[in-house]
């Protein structure tokens, strides 16, 4: 098993931060899904401007998840702004 984590971006989030996926070593102390977010929003400045204000959607393994979902090694972890229609 990997000790790495896939990030996927969607829609507006990945034209923010440039970049669709990215495969990276779960950083220490990262254990749930809300950590990840602002682990990446610490250490990235686009990522913290992508990420300001909105209400982050979130997958882990393809199933929808909160940012009290745990997260492991090998986990792939999906974000997506929020959802508008009309």
């Amino acid at each position: 098993m990997s000790s790495d984590i896939t990030v996927l971006y969607f829609a507006r989030l990945r034209e923010a931060v440039g970049t669709s996926e990215e495969l990276m070593p779960l950083p220490h102390g990262v254990s749930t899904a809300g950590d990840l977010l602002r682990h990446l929003a610490d250490t990235d400045e686009q990522k913290k401007f992508a990420f300001e204000g909105l209400d982050i959607k979130i997958a882990v393994n393809q199933e929808q998840a909160t940012p009290d979902t745990a997260i492991a090694a090998g986990d792939e972890i999906a974000l997506f702004p929020p959802v508008t229609g009309g």
